[in-house]
């Protein structure tokens, strides 16, 4: 679907070219959607967790509606914030600023996410039974230095892109963030490694204790955060290809940059935490 804009630029979307349900102004439910099925992947692990009681089926049921749910609420939310009439979009400080604030809270709901399960991992960490699987790996590698050092990389690259940008400096704004979405693909093959080397190698699983049950999770979650970065970085890497970002419209590359810096601040805590000091008494 293709409309004309008042200034003259070709409007092409996808067919979500309009908020969606209409009639309650400029709100978005798409967040709405997108915590709801957040929130239904928890209750799907419940229901699988007490499955005999009820189905066997219903809990992977929920989980796979409930993750359908989230990645439907995610395009809805990506496409009608990033690519959604673009060249008709408010371009005031107002503007501008509402759209950072709504991005500092949607990270403020994340670091509560993340502090919630390092809360439960310290309760147990800080216990006088605190021990680690006998099947353990050397957790400190060359894997995880040289992954850390490329997700740290990552966050120099995207900056240098951005610079660029409100330098006007379109080449290597591109070349930036080319090598920022290059070098997530490169870490998360890193962490698929490390955990192909873990499980199969080691024969460290999650279901080894606490420990083991903190580590897949934190890592699995901060992977499926690298992964959405990417994916919102791509986003934003293929309109720049269209010429659709300048010195003064670059709302967000600025948003994106936030998310992609947070990403890296966690990974950096969470290496700390659970590589550095797993095995400190």
């Amino acid at each position: 679907m293709s409309t004309e804009t008042e200034d003259g630029h070709d409007d092409h979307h996808l067919p979500a070219v309009e908020d969606w349900p209409r009639g309650f102004g400029e709100a978005s439910w798409w967040p709405f959607v997108t915590a709801l099925g957040a929130a239904g992947v928890y209750i799907g692990v419940a229901l699988w967790i007490i499955g005999d009681a009820i189905s066997p089926l219903l809990g992977p049921a929920a989980i796979a509606g409930s993750v359908g749910l989230f990645l439907l609420g995610i395009y809805g939310w990506l496409y009608h914030a990033f690519i959604t009439k673009f060249w008709s979009r408010d371009t005031s400080e107002n503007g501008h600023a509402s759209l950072r604030w709504g991005m500092i809270a949607f990270l403020g709901s994340e670091l509560a996410t993340f502090g919630a399960i390092f809360s439960y991992y310290f309760y147990f960490r800080a216990g006088a039974e605190w021990t680690l699987p006998s099947t353990t790996p050397d957790l400190i590698s060359s894997l995880i230095l040289a992954n850390t050092a490329i997700l740290i990389a990552s966050s120099f690259t995207l900056h240098w892109a951005h610079v660029a940008l409100r330098d006007g400096d379109r080449t290597n704004f591109l070349r930036g963030m080319g090598l920022t979405i290059l070098f997530a693909v490169v870490f998360l093959g890193g962490q698929a490694l490390e955990y192909f080397e873990f499980i199969g190698e080691y024969g460290f699983t999650w279901t080894q204790g606490v420990y083991s049950s903190a580590f897949f999770g934190l890592t699995g979650l901060h992977g499926l955060h690298v992964g959405l970065g990417a994916a919102i970085l791509g986003i934003v890497f293929a309109r720049a290809m269209y010429g659709q970002y300048s010195a003064e419209r670059h709302l967000s590359v600025s948003t994106a940059s936030m998310y992609w810096h947070f990403v890296d601040a966690v990974w950096i805590f969470l290496v700390v935490v659970l590589y550095v000091g797993a095995g400190q008494a």
